[in-house]
């Protein structure tokens, strides 16, 4: 029948008008059906409009529909499409059963189809020739039109078989929903209630080929079809135009409906707004009259519809525009439904958006199907899959365990992951068999308590564990077991309660979502079962299949009340009737879209089909072009005020421009100016929210606004000290701008039961104490040790090594052998023996769990052989030997005493300290208290061989450090090979101090390679060597013990003072455990480093006497 076009630009009034008519010829044709036709979002809108025109404000012979509402209506009442819908969910999953049974078909899809994302594009595509209704047979000829070597053809191949398989499943069993339109096309023949009815299609851009199938049959029955189209009426309409032109895909849609009947009434053209948009906004009727238009024109008159401002980024962007829908909806008496947010890049806005519109309390709505992979159920059960999948290791175990919703509380997850940590727990064997191992600092009866919990935790996976261990399983089983864990872990009742938790607290949105989630999951397994039920799968590819399940399930969030602001997308986000306009992100990449994918097609490939009469989706050249007109549709929207912002730069931090369209607006608005948010900032207009405004209060504390008495942040500190809701948190905030350093000092009567007695000999303690008296009272007094975990570190290396050593001289004295007698065969062989026994003893076998750490063996090897040859060359080289190893004295052990009697009666003694890293002996250090370590050891020596000889004098040779290392030598491939052993004997050379007397020197190492001294030619020691003579050695014998006394006493007092030293470039915090909890912080006042002086070599034994007096 007739077919009548309604023509006008946006906002001119084309709804109003139609609707009206459609509602006039109701009432004079009661008996009549009346059809208006919507896109899904606008149907309740719109039925909503055309009650409220009606006279009798309500409607009996008019409908307001979809087009799939509109088919189900008729299936109704004519039958047909018995089959079940098939969502975008299960296509996908029919794809990927699909692909697995024709892969062998697929020689260029079928590799490609495991990268994330490949089987959505196959999807879309398969979806877009049944939208533009393309059949088999099309896409065999197109392959015959296609040269077989080129890659279209190759992908069109694989396509083809995809296609028809799926078709072929889709056959009597299921329906998606581009055969829904097929379907409806096929029943509007025999429906009765679309005969001689009157449909008006109303707000849409254009329409795919199924849907212009659909129009054809509608014209066929339906007395009129009016159909609205968004372009100036006062053009030549009926021309095509070209794709670069703003109304082009109008006049595309108008072309083509023309071409399905001849029987077309004059068109109703809109010029005149009486009913528009824009009769009370002048600036905003201009834009929409020149933008995106040839014709040059500019808006002189001053106007304040239109803003546009920028951000520093888009947090700030947000809370700006917050600031001014606060204010607009206050000052204008707008409502927030009248009110929409868009923008190019929602993906990058909508949290930020969320997290600032609930500060500001503004009520929102997203306009966005919410994602189900976030929910804490779907996540405990992504994690309790990939748990069972990677054998239960220790990220999955962890990952699961703090979801929430397993039998095991927080407290003993944390337990649990101690132990786990100690031990190197990996594994379901592990978990499912009982722990007798501890580790260090466990207390007693732990044990007991961890194997109650690991029983629980074992007992609530079992199910899971065993369901998908083994080859491959069908589909349905895996569903049972996964079914079977959910309902034995009582998650319906746990959500149950969180839903009623959250109805308690008023959260609408997400009491909705807990709702139903449950629901969602459980209709996803049977949709599995019963698609691919019976389909055998590994236990991954059952994982990735459900993880695409989730991915592509969404929960549908019904706003819960009308006056919302709508957040939404500029392309997918419909919007009607509103009356501002916010559009944020107005930036390069955002505005206009990147279209770079035109998904599996190339916009060659979409040309070559347009070339053959097929028509395609627009690729991403025509897509470029509709953006275009999008964006007009969108900015002229709004009735009285319209606003564009971008930001400088990214979340990120990235450097941003603004999008061509910003300087498109100042073209057209010559005095429109863009105003920088940060102006605003500090304002008393930027004090439009209290949630917001705490920025500004917190800015003032940090200026000391308040003590100036400015009088803005006066105001503002007693409104929110008045404040109910913020008078707590305002409160708090000023107490921690008054935050200063405490005064650590304990009393000396919880001194003494913290600590104890204090040994004077426990140097690594004192050390402590010299550099930070608060990490000494952590570490001694709170006793707080850093978490235990099952790992090789250096320190790890340095405890092998000096117990290798130590059993290395055990061995040698009882077997009554020397170190310098033994042949580089013998010495290799009793290392390597050693190494292995330490090893298999070390740390819970740590050493023995993985590959790296079998090769710290082989490292470790190698670091013993040098060191016990590097040790055997010094005592070759000299007269002393070693007296005794772990040597026990009072209160510590001393690593190495080497001892030579003379034969005048006298003992030398020197003590030799293991380390692993490149530690130095150094004076100024030992002044401060840093590095008594040598010095004590010495002490104790000394001791301990004057009580073995009490006839003889004993006197201290030197103190030493001996750094374990495996250097590096640079030489050429043909050098010497005994210059190089110098070298390397060299690199290994101790450092220390050693007493001043050159006979001695050259008895503890004639060649000196091995001591920190050298000579002048006269004889002297040169001014590097590191020497002491035995007067100055007494001096620091005595200088070290009035040092510890005084430590001691201080430790006594109480004083915990957070004060770490600096010392040049060296300071306390650089590899400090307790870093992190001390609360040091330079920002606060009383926070800073305790600066320790430097000394010259003259003045520094100068205050070591002085000290001593």
């Amino acid at each position: 029948m007739s077919l009548q076009f309604i023509i006008g630009s946006s906002g001119i009034g084309k709804t109003h008008y139609a609707c009206q008519h459609i509602i006039q010829e109701s009432l004079e044709n009661p008996q009549c059906l009346y059809y208006i036709i919507v896109p899904e979002q606008f149907t309740m809108q719109t039925q909503k409009n055309v009650v409220e025109m009606h006279p009798g404000k309500g409607i009996l012979n008019i409908d307001v529909l979809s087009f799939e509402r509109l088919a189900y209506r008729i299936f109704g009442e004519v039958g047909g499409a018995q089959e079940v819908l098939l969502d975008d969910t299960g296509k996908s999953m029919v794809l990927q059963k699909l692909v697995q049974q024709h892969r062998k078909n697929l020689p260029y899809l079928g590799s490609q189809m495991n990268k994330p994302g490949y089987l959505d594009e196959v999807k879309s595509l398969l979806s877009e020739f049944m939208q533009y209704d393309i059949h088999e047979e099309d896409l065999e000829t197109m392959l015959e039109k296609t040269g077989s070597e080129s890659l279209l053809h190759m992908k069109m191949q694989d396509v083809g078989v995809l296609y028809q398989a799926f078709l072929g499943y889709l056959e009597g069993h299921y329906m998606t929903g581009e055969g829904v339109m097929d379907a409806l096309k096929k029943a509007i023949p025999f429906s009765n209630k679309l005969r001689n009815a009157v449909l008006l299609l109303d707000g849409f851009t254009g329409f795919t080929p199924v849907q212009m199938n659909v129009i054809q049959e509608l014209l066929a029955v339906c007395s009129k079809v009016l159909v609205t189209v968004t372009m100036d009426a006062a053009k030549n309409y009926s021309q095509m135009g070209k794709p670069h032109q703003l109304f082009y895909m109008s006049r595309k849609m108008l072309h083509t409906l023309s071409g399905l009947t001849n029987d077309l009434d004059e068109p109703v053209l809109l010029k005149e707004d009486e009913h528009g948009r824009f009769q009370n906004s002048p600036a905003l009727g201009f834009l929409e009259k020149h933008l995106f238009r040839y014709q040059r024109a500019s808006y002189e008159k001053k106007q304040d519809e239109i803003r546009i401002f920028a951000a520093e980024s888009p947090i700030k962007e947000l809370e700006e525009t917050a600031r001014r829908i606060r204010r607009m909806v206050r000052e204008k008496g707008l409502k927030y439904g009248e009110i929409a947010v868009i923008t190019g890049n929602l993906e990058a806005y909508k949290s930020i958006a969320s997290q600032v519109f609930e500060e500001s309390q503004i009520p929102y709505f997203l306009d966005e199907k919410h994602t189900i992979l976030m929910n804490p159920f779907v996540e405990y059960i992504r994690a309790a899959l990939e748990m069972v999948t990677k054998d239960f290791s220790y990220e999955s175990v962890f990952r699961y365990l703090r979801c929430g919703l397993s039998e095991i509380i927080r407290e003993e997850a944390d337990m649990l992951e101690n132990y786990v940590l100690a031990l190197g727990i990996r594994g379901y064997k592990k978990w499912s068999g009982k722990w007798i191992r501890t580790y260090r600092t466990m207390r007693e009866g732990d044990i007991q308590l961890l194997n109650e919990y690991r029983e629980r935790f074992v007992n609530e996976t079992e199910i899971l564990a065993q369901g998908f261990s083994g080859g491959k399983k069908k589909v349905c089983e895996y569903c049972y077991s996964l079914y079977q864990f959910i309902t034995g872990c009582q998650i319906q009742k746990k959500l149950k309660e969180q839903e009623l938790l959250f109805q308690k607290k008023g959260e609408k949105a997400l009491e909705k979502e807990y709702a139903q989630i449950y629901g969602i999951v459980m209709e996803l397994l049977d949709r599995m079962v019963e698609i691919l039920g019976e389909e055998e799968l590994t236990r991954t590819e059952f994982v990735q299949l459900l993880e695409t399940g989730f991915a592509k399930s969404k929960v549908a969030l019904i706003p819960p009340s009308m006056d919302q602001v709508l957040i939404g997308d500029m392309e997918r986000t419909r919007l009607k009737e509103i009356k501002a306009l916010f559009f944020v992100g107005v930036n390069e990449g955002n505005i206009p879209k990147n279209t770079d994918s035109g998904g599996m097609l190339t916009q060659m490939d979409r040309e070559f089909f347009a070339e053959e009469g097929m028509e395609l989706a627009p690729g991403p050249k025509e897509l470029m072009n509709t953006q275009r007109f999008y964006l007009y549709l969108n900015l002229t929207k709004p009735s009285e005020y319209l606003c564009l912002s971008y930001c400088f730069s990214n979340g990120k931090g990235e450097s941003r421009s603004p999008a061509y369209l910003i300087h498109t607006i100042q073209g057209l608005y010559p005095q429109l100016e863009v105003e920088n948010a940060a102006d605003q900032e500090f304002t008393l207009d930027s004090m439009e929210i209290p949630g917001n405004s705490l920025e500004c209060f917190l800015k003032g504390l940090a200026d000391g606004a308040l003590g100036k008495g400015d009088p803005l942040y006066s105001e503002l500190y007693s409104w929110y000290l008045r404040s109910s809701k913020y008078g707590t948190v305002a409160r708090k905030l000023v107490e921690a701008s008054r935050t200063r350093k405490p005064v650590d000092i304990i009393s000396e009567s919880v001194a003494k039961v913290l600590y104890g007695e204090v040994s004077p000999y426990s140097a690594t303690r004192l050390e402590r104490y010299s550099a930070c008296a608060f990490a000494h009272f952590l570490q001694y007094g709170l006793k707080l040790t850093e978490r235990a975990e099952y790992e090789f570190r250096a320190m790890d290396m340095g405890n092998i090594m000096h117990k290798v050593l130590e059993k290395l001289f055990q061995e040698l004295n009882k077997e009554k052998l020397s170190l310098a007698g033994l042949t580089d065969e013998q010495r290799d062989e009793m290392a390597d023996i050693l190494v292995e026994q330490v090893s298999a003893d070390y740390g819970n076998t740590i050493l023995k769990s993985s590959a790296r750490n079998e090769y710290m063996i082989q490292r470790t090897k190698r670091m013993v052989r040098r060191t016990v040859w590097a040790i055997q060359e010094q005592l070759k080289g000299g007269e002393f030997q070693p007296e005794g190893v772990e040597v026990v004295f009072q209160g510590g052990r001393i690593d190495r005493v080497d001892t030579m009697e003379t034969e005048d009666g006298k003992l030398y003694v020197k003590v030799i300290d293991y380390k692993t890293g490149n530690t130095s002996f150094d004076l100024v250090s030992l002044y401060h208290g840093l590095q008594l370590q040598l010095m004590i050891y010495m002490d104790g020596a000394l001791t301990v061989e004057k009580n073995k000889h009490r006839d003889k004098e004993v006197i201290p040779a030197g103190v030493f450090y001996y750094n374990i290392k495996d250097p590096m030598i640079k030489e050429k491939m043909d050098a010497d090979m005994e210059a190089v052993r110098q070298k390397v004997l060299k690199e290994l050379k101790m450092n220390g101090l050693v007493q001043a007397d050159r006979e001695l020197v050259e008895k503890m190492d004639s060649s000196l390679v091995s001591l920190p001294v050298s000579f002048n030619k006269d004889g002297s020691f040169r001014k590097n060597s590191s020497v002491a003579t035995r007067e100055q050695f007494d001096i620091l014998n005595r200088y070290v013990k009035i040092k510890i006394s005084h430590i001691r006493k201080s430790i006594m007092s109480g004083d915990a003072q957070v004060a770490p030293y600096m010392l040049g470039k060296k300071n306390a915090c650089s590899y400090c455990p307790y870093s992190g909890v001390c609360g040091f912080d330079m920002e606060i006042p009383g926070y800073e480093f305790r600066r320790l002086k430097n000394f010259a070599d003259e003045e520094l034994w100068d205050a070591f006497a002085k000290e001593v007096e």
